[in-house]
């Protein structure tokens, strides 16, 4: 992604191929349409492209496995047979089993496994990447549940449990991605808190995805005259997060707006390298490309 290093934080599109979703829903549910928003995004330089067929907002419907696949599948082979690197956000084994087959790498389950537990199984058996989520419940049960007494060793302690659950059927440390699950069971507060304290998910060496796009916290964050700002006006907020977040070195950030979180990421990332270049002074002349910490 950029010059001075090769591991900056990662930007993952997102592909919503669902009628229903809070930001784009309806956009992107032809799958010729998605597959063109897929490209465009590889063009404006995300990393993967992370392609979804159910909405979790919060309120949503379930729909069935049928459906779900039927949305994604000719996406994902659409995309991974030009070479994409694709992830699908799906809850349900048996949905993650067809689209490993049609060239995902990688299953982005909010659930963390907890909605089908045959999904470790799954994940030790294909070998793929995985990214386990904290969730208290499916969008219809879940605004009940976002109550914390300290919601960062609370999110910490039930993820480290799923991330158990996933060891204990096999699957490898490195397999292993952590994503927060901001807006999962979570207020306004809660998201803050746990971005300011992401280092604590990182504690254990497993990789981070951040999810903040567009999420209703930031409408509520850019709100005039009480009235939250819409989805899409919350892009540079959203391009904030990622910047933030690639300073404190996440592994990936999950964003509808790749172009803004492209150039975010870019300037973090030369920031945190010229930092370590520099020993950590605040006088020093040199360039510096030294490895970051």
């Amino acid at each position: 992604m950029s010059a001075v290093d090769p591991v900056a934080t990662r930007v993952m599109g997102i592909v919503n191929v669902t009628p229903d979703s809070f930001s784009d829903g309806g956009q992107w549910l032809d799958p010729e349409l998605a597959i063109a928003h897929g490209r465009h995004m590889l063009d404006q330089g995300a990393d993967m492209l992370d392609v979804g067929g159910e909405s979790t907002r919060p309120g949503a419907t379930r729909v069935e496995a049928a459906v779900e696949l039927d949305r994604v599948l000719p996406v994902v082979r659409g995309l991974a047979g030009e070479g994409a690197e694709v992830s699908v956000d799906t809850m349900r084994a048996s949905v993650a089993a067809h689209v490993l087959d049609a060239g995902a790498r990688c299953i982005n389950d909010v659930s963390g496994g907890l909605a089908d537990r045959d999904m470790p199984r799954l994940i030790a058996e294909r070998g793929c990447d995985v990214i386990i989520s904290h969730w208290r419940g499916h969008s219809d049960v879940m605004g009940q549940r976002a109550t914390y007494g300290d919601v960062v060793a609370e999110v910490s302690r039930e993820l480290a449990a799923r991330v158990d659950a996933f060891l204990g059927a096999g699957v490898r440390r490195e397999q292993i991605v952590l994503d927060p699950g901001l807006g999962f069971a979570k207020n306004g507060q809660a998201n803050w808190q746990l971005l300011a304290h992401v280092e604590a998910l990182m504690t254990a060496n497993f990789r981070v995805l951040v999810g903040a796009s567009r999420k209703r916290f930031l409408g509520e964050l850019l709100a005039h005259d009480g009235v939250p700002a819409l989805p899409t006006y919350r892009d540079g907020a959203t391009a904030a997060v990622s910047a933030l977040m690639a300073e404190r070195g996440v592994w990936a950030v999950r964003v509808h707006d790749v172009a803004g979180s492209v150039d975010a990421v870019r300037v973090a990332t030369a920031v945190r390298t010229a930092r370590a270049g520099s020993g950590g002074g605040t006088n020093s002349s040199r360039s510096g490309t030294g490895e970051l910490t």
